[in-house]
């Protein structure tokens, strides 16, 4: 009888164990290991598995790929070179790090991700092989998270004790390990806000937990406040703060006025929009006896109010800026200040900090004078009343103006304020366009809002001369402070609002788009790219192409940002540039005011440090703002849209991809996608030469810039998308 042979029990190989070791310790580089702890981080405990380990380390030693640096502790020889960057990931799970040790971005596999997240700050080196022309690499180390809190859709499995929140972002591209007992009382279906806590070795998932359960999506509350959540923005003021702020004393007291320059009695005035309801700047107009003008910025004393160490100012800090959603505004200060004590409303006095400059005919500056001062509001203009003075090109208001204030000193000396420095404006306007400022009056997008939040119309703001008007006292008043304090020798520490040079790049990308339209540009030097970038913008004033040409243009310019460091203002033609005149919405205007004071008063620089990283705080707040403010308007237009699923409109191919075309309707410039796997006309194409999608066997090319009617397919208030259906091109 043949005896069968007893079989061993097969062993269990770890997989790929050399490159495994490697990447942990070369992430653990500056700690030596034993193989128990390289067992631990890869989650196995077996004699078999051990055995593997330390027979792959003697490998790796005698290969010099590590080296022992104690008994049985193992450390990477690292050859490479590491630096440090910034990620930014696609939707589709690859990234891109922007570093300073490399001009062009390093691409990141999603394999090379290594659970860093869109924004973190990373370290990573490079590979030797490179992907589609750029450089690639593979993260090594997570240096700083960006972000730790999501706002997302959660979902609950009761059987099994766990929930999972889906985020809304497309760049979080895990969902996140939420245990039963950290979800707040949140149901399956909410949406919540959750923070990450950890994200174990061998987790495939960050665990976080819910801190707040924001309500059912789709509902309006719930989108706004999903938006404020998403870039971390506060909705309320902590209870202290607003106590603080209530018991402020904000009379207007004698000893005070006798410390200041008291205008009362100057003919002053307000224009802002008929909505408004902070003033925080106003404009005196008085005729010289030597006939010279003399013509007062008066802007809120919000830092006579917010005093550096209180919780009112560490609140102010925080946020940095009053944030201007479709529906509502969250004020930088509480309401008691931002629409009370700072607010410049009619005849009321108050306290401000003031630029006085007396000017001849020719806007020629002969006298400037900084410093506080208190000051009576004869009168509130809205800019639609302010425009029908300048449009009667009269002395007198006219009859059918229906003027907010109450009282006026006379009828007569307010119009004739209003046109003679309206006159003023236009001409230094025309003098800043002569040394090379770029006029953008993109228009912006508004909504009529029934009492239930819903947008029952669209309508388009654009700038007429009472806009104007008020702008060009505005940047005269920011460009005189910071010449004031930036020419002083030795150098004193100020916040300068800068704007750097337009990319080159970015403006040969903006020419091949342009010249689709039959639109030339000059870009030989500094002056020619301004004057040509500006003849361009006038161009396509009510072309189909504008508001694609207007934006397309925006982004060939660099980001402006707050620093200490000067280098002037690209887009405004200014050599020094500042924010002074809007403190109430913008902490770095509180900033420029306290600079002031102090240099006033003759006091020592301040610390430069200091005010640069309150700067670079301050700039990325306006930024994380700015998107909030983007997405809701991208949210109301979605919700107009869903009442109107059943119309055709008429609109501009605004992008074109490999996966679709980007079309901004006309009429109310919502912009949706039409996806290239719903064209069932014909096989289409995309062609990046042209920006164009082409049909195969049609040959219909569907162009940037090409007019297109589209129907909506799909309205996504979670995902704030819109999807179109192509309908075709209008008939000739």
């Amino acid at each position: 009888m043949t005896r069968k042979k007893k079989r061993k029990s097969k062993k269990n190989k770890i997989s790929n164990l050399t490159n495994t070791i490697l990447s942990i310790l070369k992430k653990e580089r500056n700690q030596a290991l034993n193989y128990k702890q390289i067992a631990a981080k890869l989650g196995v405990n077996d004699a078999s598995s051990r055995n593997q380990i330390i027979k792959k380390l003697q490998q790796l030693k005698a290969k010099q790929e590590i080296e022992e640096v104690d008994r049985g502790k193992f450390k990477a020889i690292v050859n490479t070179e590491y630096h440090t960057g910034i990620l930014d990931l696609s939707s589709k799970g690859n990234g891109y790090i922007i570093s300073d040790d490399f001009e062009e971005d390093v691409f990141i596999a999603s394999n090379n991700i290594n659970k860093a997240l869109n924004g973190d700050e990373v370290e990573f080196y490079v590979y030797r092989r490179r992907h589609r022309g750029k450089s690639e690499g593979e993260i090594t180390n997570i240096i700083k998270r960006v972000k730790t809190e999501y706002v997302g859709t959660i979902q609950i499995h009761d059987k099994k004790n766990f929930a999972f929140v889906v985020a809304d972002s497309v760049k979080m591209y895990k969902d996140i390990f939420v245990p039963i007992n950290k979800i707040k009382k949140a149901e399956d279906g909410d949406k919540v806000l959750v923070s990450l806590e950890d994200w174990p070795e061998k987790a495939d998932s960050p665990y976080g937990k819910v801190i707040e359960v924001l309500g059912k999506p789709g509902e309006h509350n719930t989108e706004i406040n999903s938006i404020m959540a998403e870039y971390g923005l506060p909705l309320e003021f902590p209870h202290d703060v607003e106590t603080y702020a209530n018991n402020l004393d904000i009379s207007i007291k004698p000893e005070e006025i006798a410390k200041r320059r008291d205008m009362r009695k100057d003919l002053t005035f307000t224009i802002d929009p008929k909505d408004a309801k902070d003033f925080d700047d106003a404009l005196s107009f008085t005729v010289l006896e030597n006939g010279l003008y003399e013509v007062g910025i008066h802007i809120a004393d919000v830092s006579h109010y917010v005093q550096p160490g209180t919780v009112l100012d560490d609140e102010a800090y925080e946020r940095a800026t009053s944030i201007y959603l479709v529906d509502r505004v969250v004020p930088m200060l509480p309401e008691r200040l931002s629409n009370g004590a700072c607010s410049l409303r009619p005849h009321e006095e108050k306290y401000t900090f003031s630029a006085v400059f007396q000017m001849n005919n020719k806007c020629e500056i002969k006298n400037e004078w900084f410093g506080r001062t208190v000051t009576y509001s004869d009168a509130r203009f809205a800019y639609e009343e302010a425009q029908a003075v300048i449009e009667s090109k009269t002395n007198e208001i006219p009859q059918d103006v229906s003027l907010t204030g109450k009282t006026y000193k006379t009828d007569q000396a307010i119009a004739d304020a209003i046109l003679k420095m309206d006159e003023l404006a236009k001409k230094m306007r025309s003098q800043r366009m002569r040394e090379g400022a770029i006029s953008f009056d993109k228009v912006e997008v508004k909504f009529n809002l029934d009492d239930q939040a819903n947008p029952v119309g669209v309508f388009f703001k654009t700038s007429k001369d009472a806009n104007k008007l008020i702008e060009e006292f505005m940047l005269l008043a920011n460009r005189k402070v910071s010449e004031f304090i930036g020419k002083q020798n030795p150098k004193k520490t100020f916040v300068y609002r800068v704007h750097d040079e337009p990319d080159e790049s970015k403006l040969a990308q903006l020419q091949t788009v342009v010249s689709r339209f039959g639109h030339k540009l000059n870009f030989r030097d500094k002056g020619s790219i301004a004057s040509s970038l500006n003849n361009l913008l006038k161009d396509v004033v009510g072309k189909k192409e504008q508001n694609l040409v207007d934006t397309l243009t925006i982004r060939t310019m660099s980001k402006a940002e707050y620093t200490t460091h000067n280098i002037g203002h690209y887009g405004l033609a200014f050599n020094y540039y500042s924010h002074f005149t809007s403190p109430i919405r913008r902490y770095p205007d509180v900033m420029a005011h306290r600079l002031l004071q102090q240099y006033l008063d003759g006091e020592k620089s301040a610390n430069e440090d200091v005010y640069e990283e309150k700067c670079q705080h301050s700039s990325n707040m306006e930024y994380l703002a700015t998107k909030a403010e983007r997405d809701s308007i991208k949210y109301m237009q979605i919700r107009f849209m869903q009442d109107h699923q059943d119309e055709e409109f008429l609109g501009v191919i605004s992008g074109v991809t490999d996966w679709g075309i980007y079309v901004e309707i006309i009429s109310n410039k919502c912009e949706g996608m039409v996806s290239v796997r719903d064209m069932k006309d014909d096989h289409y194409e995309f062609d990046q030469d042209q920006y164009a999608m082409v049909g195969r066997k049609t040959e219909t090319t569907y162009q940037l810039g090409d007019e297109v009617i589209v129907k909506v397919k799909n309205t996504d208030l979670v995902k704030k998308h819109l999807d179109f259906y192509m309908i075709g091109k209008p008939e000739a």
